[in-house]
């Protein structure tokens, strides 16, 4: 048996203690937030899901078999339906779109799709599952033939703006929360420290500074917030470390990689939040009620799932569209069966349900 067999013969707990301790050669981890993000994984299989990107870099291709063979893109790699988000534009529209490249990496373009459909069927959104899938495949396909377009909210979309700016009717919520971090009493790097002082409004303000727990793929990661009023309201910036992408763990890489989030944010079909920036190995970036990834709790409930789903399709072919033809890809979809990305869903969602029963029994 090969190197890459044993790989994926590996059980789940084994394959996170080995990945965690490859990623704690690349940064410095956070032992608490590691334990809780372990927690996380054993409440159910999304969030599971969401947490493991490293064991599906691990698996994906043999499992899906030829819908893990098509031509290379950079890829979200660790794209679901909560790695959604809005942002404001450098002319302060709202903008929707893919909210995290932490896992951005070369890979066949199959990737993206067939994760973020397996994420829709763990989600139990709820919608006949299989015309989930095929709105997501849709609306892949309607931005390709499109040549891409970013969602800018103002002006268009008016069911996806209704959806996504719901949770943005309580902001005193959203910057309570935030001020209600403890300060935080440990070492903070110098770097961090400096790139959330560049990155406030104004040089010089006094800011709080604070540890957050957030998402669950970063869990573990040194993520730290900097809270300051300023000409009578808040603001507030977050550094977070940045890794190669699981990637290069599971395709046997050494223990240094490229990191992609840059490159990705300037290569995409993508109107810029201008206040991401990548300093050295952190990424900075504004929080605020407007400036944050979507979950689907915070959804209103009268919403239409399925025009959703086909602009998470759409939005995953803007991200292609950086680093692909349009006509390149749509010719190799075009070769493939009605039903594959359904297939393909269906059996990483059995995979994943496996291993969360692996994990959850542990």
């Amino acid at each position: 048996m090969d190197d890459h067999a044993r790989r994926h013969g590996m059980k789940i707990r084994k394959a996170t203690q080995q990945y965690e301790a490859w990623l704690g050669g690349q940064l410095r981890l956070i032992e608490a937030d590691l334990d809780f993000k372990h927690q996380q994984m054993r409440t159910g299989a999304f969030p599971f899901l969401r947490a493991t990107y490293y064991r599906w870099a691990q698996t994906w291709r043999e499992i899906v078999e030829d819908s893990g063979r098509a031509p290379l893109v950079l890829a979200v790699g660790d794209l679901h339906v909560e790695n959604f988000g809005t942002w404001r534009d450098s002319d302060g529209r709202l903008v929707w779109g893919v909210n995290d490249f932490d896992e951005a990496w070369r890979l066949p373009y199959t990737n993206d799709l067939i994760r973020l459909a397996a994420s829709a069927l763990l989600a139990q959104m709820n919608i006949d599952r299989n015309r989930g899938v095929a709105a997501i495949l849709q609306g892949y396909r309607d931005a390709l033939e499109a040549g891409g377009r970013p969602f800018v909210l103002a002006e268009h979309h008016t069911a996806l703006r209704r959806m996504a700016t719901a949770r943005l009717h309580d902001p005193e919520a959203y910057w309570a929360k935030l001020h209600e971090l403890p300060e935080w009493n440990g070492e903070i790097p110098r770097s961090a420290r400096r790139a959330i002082d560049s990155a406030m409004p104004e040089r010089g303000l006094q800011w709080k500074t604070a540890h957050r727990i957030a998402g669950l793929g970063s869990l573990g990661r040194e993520r730290y917030v900097g809270v300051a009023d300023w000409h009578g309201g808040s603001v507030a910036r977050e550094v977070k470390a940045l890794a190669p992408s699981a990637c290069v763990w599971a395709e046997g890489g050494g223990r240094r990689g490229e990191v992609l989030y840059g490159e990705m944010l300037a290569r995409a079909v993508r109107c810029p939040d201008p206040f991401v920036q990548i300093e050295k190995r952190w990424l900075v970036r504004r929080l605020a009620p407007d400036c944050s990834r979507i979950e689907l709790s915070a959804l209103p409930k009268e919403r239409d799932e399925l025009k959703l789903l086909h602009a998470m399709g759409w939005e995953t072919a803007n991200i292609h569209l950086g680093s692909a033809k349009p006509g390149k890809l749509i010719a190799d979809l075009g070769k493939r069966r009605r039903v594959w990305l359904w297939d393909a869903a269906q059996r990483m969602e059995k995979a994943v349900m496996a291993d969360f029963e692996d994990f959850a029994a542990g």
